[in-house]
Order: C-alpha cells, then sequence, then structure tokens
C-alpha cells in the first residue's frame, strides 16, 4: 500500500511557497510531494473499476503540478484549494476525452445480431445498401452532423430512448428489455420504436 507525506501546516505552505516565487525548484517539488495524499483522495471518487487507480492518482498529479506552477498566494486561498480543483478537473477532462474516444468506436462495434446471428453495428443500420459513405463522404463529419442534430430529427421521447439505448452522450447503454421495464412497454414495442427512430436518422442523413 502507497504511502504519502503528511499534509504540510499553514505557515509550511507559506515558507515553501515564498521559496518557489524565488526559483526554488526544490521549493516546488515539496509542495508537490506533500499534497499526493490529496489526489489520492480525489481520484479514489472516480475509481468505479474501468480505471486502475494508480493511472487515476497519475492523471490527477498533474493537475496538481499545473496548480502548483500557477497558485497565486495573494488570492488568500490555501494551495490545496485551488489544487483540489485543479485536480478534479484534470481527472474530468481526462475521463470525458476517454468517454468521447469511447462513443466514437462503439460505432463500429457490434450492437446485436441478426436472425442469422450476424453481428450488426449502429454504422450498419444507419448505412443504406446501396450507399457507400466510404467513397463519397468524410464519415467522421457525417457521425459527427448526426450526434449535433439527433435532437432535432427525433421527438424528445424518441431521442431519450436511441440515447439509451445505444449508450450514446453520457447516457449508459441498455438493452431493449431494461429499456421496456424502465418504460413500462413490452420489449418488441422498443424494438418497433428502436427501428423506426432509426429510420428517420438514416433519412435524415442522405438529406442532410
Amino acid at each position: 500500500m502507497e504511502t504519502f507525506r503528511e499534509p504540510l501546516t499553514k505557515e509550511e505552505e507559506a515558507l515553501l511557497l515564498e521559496c518557489l516565487a524565488s526559483g526554488d525548484m526544490e521549493a516546488r517539488n515539496k509542495l508537490v510531494e506533500h499534497n499526493l495524499r490529496l489526489v489520492a483522495h480525489i481520484a479514489k471518487k472516480y475509481n468505479q473499476g474501468e480505471w486502475e487507480n494508480d493511472d487515476l492518482i497519475s492523471i490527477g498529479t498533474i493537475g496538481l503540478i499545473k496548480a502548483v506552477n500557477t497558485f497565486n498566494p495573494k488570492t488568500g486561498n490555501r494551495l490545496v484549494t485551488y489544487a483540489s480543483k485543479c485536480i478534479d478537473n484534470e481527472i474530468l477532462m481526462h475521463l470525458r476525452s476517454e468517454k468521447k474516444k469511447s462513443r466514437e468506436v462503439s460505432i463500429y462495434e457490434p450492437i446485436g445480431t441478426d436472425k442469422e446471428g450476424n453481428s450488426i453495428h449502429l454504422l450498419d443500420v444507419i448505412e443504406a445498401d446501396s450507399y457507400d459513405f466510404a467513397s463519397e463522404f468524410d464519415l467522421n463529419n457525417e457521425l459527427k452532423w448526426l450526434y449535433h442534430n439527433m435532437n432535432k430529427v427525433l421527438t424528445p421521447e424518441e431521442f431519450d430512448l436511441i440515447k439509451k439505448r445505444y449508450g450514446i452522450l453520457g447516457e449508459k447503454e441498455l438493452t431493449q428489455r431494461e429499456l421496456a421495464k424502465i418504460l413500462g412497454i413490452s420489449r418488441s414495442y422498443v424494438s418497433r420504436i428502436e427501428k423506426k427512430c432509426l429510420q428517420k436518422l438514416k433519412n435524415a442523413l442522405y438529406q442532410h
């Protein structure tokens, strides 16, 4: 189990900050080292299994270093207050970036199977059999347009269902059965609504 140095007292912190202002890099290192416990504490609340705690601490430490380098003692606040926000922001920015990448990749990953047992992708459903997106358009731009305009093409209820069904725009991906239970309708009805929504999105994309 990793151990961290004890937090600095207000007086110790003030002295090290004075030394840092004079260009003492050793003082900066000490300010970082004595606040690593804070990084671990903040990282812990984001550790939900997807990320190793050490990875989150490493990302949070970048935020801490930025905080030490940019902190202005004249504000009257303690470094720990300012650093907490910087650490939080650094981890959040990283997680949002990774989540965005995950959403982009998910379009190409299987979302189910057809009657013959073949994998179905969201892109397959949106894409017309006779239309070659790869040769006619910049696919990334088309998908970006689709994400930004889904709420205009679909009704609020349809938009909410698609977000939950495919785990996009911050929603957790749900199966048709899970959605049916939440909405109080049958799984087959969820399936019909889903197909209707995808057809509307496909038509809108062709007209774009």
